[in-house]
């Protein structure tokens, strides 16, 4: 219990954090990281040891199944060369390179041991990449490549990692087996996600009619993905990619306005609170994995991060330059078709945070092998993991808007596109009306085809952004915001009126809250319309 305190009181100081975060514009993955570097160094606070079988459970699918909902599926399919390229290729590159570094500089260290650093430390995070990069202004292309390598690479790390780990509990290694193992684990993987995401089709669409119960359904979803999959002994992270590209490309047929509502805000805070809680852990358990490793130097431990931290990024750019070059010159299709920007491989390389999975897979290390004895250099392989995410988050996350700027790299700006699919959809709407509801009564058919010329009355009149055209280097500043504006404004009166009539007990409660929800969804879908200049 008295942990359980510990932890809760954490959380709220996680969350005044994620406000400071917000006020200053400073990512909040890296406040994560420093703020479990500081709950390690707080004295009296309890070691908290978390099993590592429930470690996978707990964080992994959920945090996957949100980062692959909030994926475009087209995106990701026409990106999908450079996406396998670095999810695959980089992943197993990284691991080598890092698992002979680590072997060459720690004495004792074996290669199974070292092939396990590189495993763990491979793969980049999707949600600290997602959230470094946002507002920088990047091409959705280098989005989508950061997004789709840092879901799918999960998959190719946890293998070698797996591997490595079996090779260390069970004392075998047989590489054409694996070999052949991992692509049966990679297909099957993906077969029982795509399988799972039709059976959930078709329960949404056909049988689940209230919002809490389809919420509910998207969380137990990703769980039932990943177990069912790693229970046959596939690749769980890929049936949970899968399921969520699958779901989410169809969201639209199979959940209300409500269920989409209520799923975006219920999902992005129990994202937000797993994000905060697997580093106020790793915060906990840092003071006991420092002592673990109190057999060594203090100018060893940091040499030996710097050195594994350094070989994850250099070796990230020596890839990018081959992975990128190659396919252009061996294809003149690609040449063709794909626009080429050097500047977006110096992006693509400063891009490789590492992050929650990291971490994950460092935790879920077993503390005994099979014989009873405690796991080789398990305190050390979780520092060495930490050392990896903080350079990488703190150095790599904090200097790329630096970089952006100093390469002068064109700023994109969706709201330009935006405004054609606006202008397409309310065009379209209106043609409709005018060819399938003229029969209607003339006043009604008046009130509700002017409501959609207000609309594009106002997107005619709308201030394009600076670089629509592809010139200029200012984002836009705002799309009709006076107008919506004034109807925030008005639904605020409507909103101060209801409460007053509520504290003088002219209204019932459940009047007053539906009432409420009424107008708190307009005012959500007005906020849609503003931007910040």
């Amino acid at each position: 219990m008295e942990n359980t305190g510990i932890i809760v009181m954490m959380l709220f100081g996680m969350v005044f954090l994620g406000i400071l975060s917000n006020k200053y514009k400073f990512p909040f993955p890296i406040v994560l990281v420093l703020c479990g570097i500081v709950i390690s160094v707080v004295p009296g606070l309890p070691a908290i040891t978390l099993s590592p079988e429930v470690v996978f459970i707990i964080f992994l699918p959920p945090l996957l199944y949100y980062a692959a909902w909030n994926t475009s599926w087209h995106d990701f399919k026409g990106a999908i060369r450079p996406i396998s390229l670095a999810a695959i290729g980089l992943v197993f590159f990284t691991t080598f390179a890092v698992a002979v570094a680590a072997h060459e500089l720690i004495e004792g260290l074996s290669w199974p041991l070292a092939f396990l650093i590189g495993a763990i430390v491979s793969p980049p995070d999707a949600v600290a990449a997602t959230s470094i990069t946002k507002g920088l202004g990047l091409s959705p292309r280098v989005i989508t490549i950061l997004e789709g390598e840092s879901l799918v690479n999960d998959a190719s790390g946890l293998v070698a990692y797996k591997y490595a780990l079996t090779a260390i509990t069970a004392g075998n290694f047989i590489i054409w087996e694996a070999s052949v193992n991992f692509f049966v684990m990679i297909i099957a993987g993906i077969a029982i996600g795509l399988a799972l995401g039709y059976i959930m089709y078709l329960v949404h669409k056909k049988f689940v009619c209230d919002p809490i119960v389809e919420v509910t359904l998207t969380f137990l979803t990703p769980f039932a993905a990943y177990l069912l999959a790693e229970h046959f002994h596939f690749s769980g992270v890929l049936a949970v990619v899968s399921t969520g590209l699958y779901l989410s490309f169809r969201s639209g047929q199979i959940l209300t306005h409500q269920s989409r509502i209520m799923a975006s805000t219920v999902w992005d805070v129990s994202v937000y609170i797993l994000n905060g809680l697997i580093f106020i852990l790793i915060g906990l358990q840092l003071r006991q994995i420092m002592d673990g490793i109190d057999g060594y130097s203090t100018g060893e431990l940091i040499l030996w991060g710097a050195a594994v931290s350094f070989v994850v990024v250099v070796v990230r750019f020596i890839w990018v330059v081959p992975a990128a070059m190659l396919p252009r010159m061996l294809s003149k299709k690609i040449k063709k078709n794909e626009p080429f920007d050097p500047r977006n491989l110096v992006v693509f390389g400063w891009g490789g945070m590492r992050g929650v999975v990291s971490m994950a897979a460092a935790l879920a290390l077993p503390l005994a092998l099979p014989d009873g004895s405690p796991f080789p250099h398990r305190s050390l392989i979780i520092y060495l993991t930490f050392c990896v995410i903080l350079s990488t988050l703190v150095g790599l996350g904090l200097t790329l808007p630096w970089i952006i700027k100093k390469m002068k790299i064109q700023p994109y700006s969706i709201f330009a596109e935006e405004y054609e699919v606006r202008n397409l959809v309310v065009s379209q709407t209106i043609a409709h009306i005018e060819e399938n509801l003229s029969l209607l009564q003339d006043e009604l058919l008046h009130n509700i085809k002017s409501k959609y010329e207000v609309k594009f009355n106002r997107l005619q009149k709308t201030e394009l952004p600076a670089n629509f055209f592809g010139k200029g280097e200012t984002l836009p500043t705002n799309i009709f915001n006076e107008f919506t504006q004034l109807q925030i404004d008005l639904i605020n009166v409507e909103r101060q009126k209801i409460e007053q009539l509520h504290r003088k007990g002219g209204t019932s409660e459940e009047v007053l809250r539906k009432i409420e929800r009424e107008l708190d969804l307009e005012e959500t879908r007005l906020s849609m319309d503003m931007y910040d200049g």
